[in-house]
This record gives C-alpha cells, structure tokens and sequence, in this order.
C-alpha cells in the first residue's frame, strides 16, 4: 500500500511546526529570563518565609535576590542585598549540637580559604540560641551567626568591605533579632 504525497507533505509540515515551536522554547525563554531583574524589593517589616519553617524580617532598604533565593518545606535560603553587603540566611536539617552547627559552617568558610572566629553566644529576640562572631576570606571580610532549632540549624552570614559592613551592622542586626522558627518544637 502507497502512502500519499499529500499525507508525507502534512506530516512534514506538522514536525517542522513542532521543531520550530521547541526552539522558540529553547531560545526564547532564556532570553525573557534574562530580561527580568535578579532582584525584587521586599517589605521591610513583614516576615518573610526562608524555608523550613523559619520567617526573618528583612532588613530595610534590602532587596532579595530572587536567583539565589530557594525556601522549600525542609530548608532554604534567602540572600538579601544592601548595596555591597549581601546578607544570606540558610536553614537545613540538622541533629546535632551547635558546635557541630558552628563546625559545619567553619569547613564552608574554610573551603572558600577562609577563617572563622570562635564566637561568642548569641540569642534572637524569639529566643532561639546560638553563636555569632566574624570570619574572613581573601576577598571578603563577613560576620556570621548559627543558631539552632529543633531538628534544623540556621546560618547566617553578612559579607562585604569592612565599611560597607559597619554601616550596615544596625538593620542587619535588627534582622537577624527577628529570625523565628514556626515549625513544630
């Protein structure tokens, strides 16, 4: 049985019309991505969700930026941005002491060839407990606070120029007084 030239010429047709749709997905798509901006404002007074249960008030005159931004219902990470200074809160799953908490985020600073102080305690004015203190990378200079709660652990950590820091020291610190963690205790 013949198939008929009209048929091959229709079928043709329709997988080019498909070839040409999945490259104006592949192509298109990209490109609107790229035009839209990394960074949204955020209210800076209402608790935003970081992920894992845990809300942070952002600090004024910050803004999220939305391509490193990932909450989920385990863990998440929110990066604000203050001009220079970028301002990142991380909650993951976590079982252990905060001297583990705090060594986990000692082997991530050093494996950027960094150094990270021993801290000192440190409490958020919703009562979760940790430590906080300074660490320092060839090319930046940051603070950085762990605290614990059950089951997760939360690091912060603020880098920037040692100025672009002191002047941004009193919102971020606001913020960080804020963190909370919703989950079940």
């Amino acid at each position: 049985m013949r198939v008929a030239r009209g048929r091959l010429l229709q079928n043709a047709a329709a997988s080019l019309c498909i070839l040409l749709i999945l490259v104006a997905i592949c192509v298109g798509l990209p490109m609107v991505d790229r035009t839209l901006p990394a960074e949204r404002a955020v209210p800076p007074h209402l608790p935003y969700e970081v992920g894992g249960g845990v809300t942070v008030v952002p600090p004024a005159g910050a803004v999220l930026d939305v391509t490193r931004t990932r909450p989920t219902a385990r863990r998440g990470t929110a990066l604000f941005v203050l001009g220079p200074v970028r301002y990142v809160v991380v909650v993951a799953p976590f079982d252990g002491d905060l001297d583990g908490a705090v060594d986990r985020l000692r082997r991530k600073v050093a494996n950027a060839n960094g150094q990270l102080d021993a801290g000192l305690p440190a409490l958020t004015g919703t009562g979760l407990t940790g430590r906080e203190g300074a660490y320092t990378t060839p090319d930046r200079a940051g603070r950085y606070a762990v605290f614990l709660g059950p089951e997760i652990s939360i690091e912060v950590t603020v880098s920037g120029t040692e100025t672009a820091l002191a002047e941004a020291e009193p919102v971020i610190e606001a913020s960080i007084a804020t963190i909370a963690y919703q989950g079940r205790l």
